[in-house]
């Protein structure tokens, strides 16, 4: 993902989400980033490309052990 991408990404889970969310790049990985709620690991956002219009998705997983 392109810094400026990250930059955005980054702006949006501030205001959505939580002012301390982070997204970071991912090491070896350019189609995604991951995000962050201060040290914690929340998930990836994904680019979505496939039907020519430029789309983010979010993935999370939840453990049982967390509920």
């Amino acid at each position: 993902m392109k810094p400026d991408e990250i930059k955005k990404l980054d702006a949006y889970f501030k205001r959505v989400i939580n002012p301390q969310a982070i997204v970071k790049a991912r090491p070896r990985k350019d189609d995604s980033a991951e995000v962050y709620l201060g040290d914690e690991f929340l998930g990836v956002v994904y680019i979505d490309d496939e039907d020519g219009d430029r789309s983010y998705n979010f993935s999370m997983a939840i453990l049982e052990v967390d509920l």
